[in-house]
């Protein structure tokens, strides 16, 4: 009876390690998804602080409605503006309201002592991300003072530089990252896919030595990679949903960053790069074994 146990114990030559197989790619899936899901959401952050760039256009005192509802209408058809429905491109602030919420933010009544309200009627306008460059912002300034009722224009200049010199940096240190990460993945997915085959190299050598082709050697085994495939990259996508489910209990509005549109992108695109590199591997490491004389083999 014990000799019994003993033999079913062993494990059968040619066992395919298929849950350390699924595993291991179901990880360097995960990272790989959790890197693409890191670009995602700086992208859109990048989109948000572009979208929030502005000027403040003062006018002239004294204008009456409709001269102020004159330069409204210029400043709205202008190409300069951004063009997003969801965010108003132009908010007109009275000098009223701006001498309120002064007063709140600072907790100083400058009225008081000043007899009258210095501040100016005022339009904030967004600019669209195409006109950010400083030489682009620095033209849509110099356009706006030219026009009649508008007294000076406002914007941060160090400020654009700034945003526009980080992105730049951020998008190429991302984008090496990337290469560097996707290539480490891939050589990770291969050495396992490798390692998973060598304990099959005696049943392939099995197939040759009864008369069967490369081609019907090699079905079975890149089938079974592209199930891999799938199966890891399913894993690793319901893995990435869950911890963004739960990092949104943790971090407000974090799934309000993420793009439905994106997500299922990432995740379809996992399991598409799941496949692709198991049956790449799957197919190099087969010509490897299928080519190796019997005594490669041990």
């Amino acid at each position: 009876m014990s000799k019994e146990r003993k033999y079913r114990k062993k494990k059968k030559l040619g066992n395919y390690p298929f849950f350390s197989v699924i595993f291991s790619m179901t990880l360097a899936l995960f990272v790989l998804g959790l890197f693409a899901l890191l670009l995602s959401t700086t992208n859109t952050l990048t989109s948000i602080i572009r979208k929030n760039v502005e000027m403040q256009v003062y006018l002239n005192a004294e204008l009456s409605e409709p001269e102020v509802a004159r330069i409204n209408k210029s400043l709205s058809s202008k190409e300069f503006m951004l063009k997003d429905e969801q965010t108003p491109a132009i908010t007109f602030i009275s000098r009223e309201v701006a001498a309120k919420a002064f007063i709140e933010d600072t907790g100083e009544d400058f009225m008081k002592f000043l007899g009258e309200n210095p501040l100016k009627d005022a339009f904030v306008i967004k600019i669209n991300p195409e006109f950010h460059s400083n030489e682009a912002m620095l033209e849509i300034k110099n356009e706006i003072e030219k026009m009649a009722g508008v007294f000076e224009v406002v914007y941060t200049n160090n400020m654009i530089q700034s945003i526009n010199e980080n992105i730049t940096r951020i998008s190429l240190v991302l984008l090496g990252v990337a290469v560097i990460l996707f290539i480490v993945i891939s050589i990770l997915i291969n050495n396992t896919i490798k390692l998973a085959l060598f304990s099959q190299r005696f049943l392939i050598r099995s197939m040759q030595l009864v008369g069967a082709t490369k081609s019907f050697i090699r079905q079975p085994f890149i089938y079974r990679s592209v199930l891999h495939g799938i199966i890891a990259g399913t894993l690793a996508s319901a893995a990435l949903y869950g911890l963004l489910v739960y990092g949104d209990t943790k971090v407000e509005d974090l799934m309000a960053l993420q793009n439905t549109e994106v997500l299922i992108s990432i995740f379809v695109g996992l399991v598409i790069v799941g496949i692709f590199i198991a049956v790449l591997s799957t197919w190099r490491a087969m010509q490897k074994y299928l080519a190796m004389s019997l005594d490669e083999l041990y």
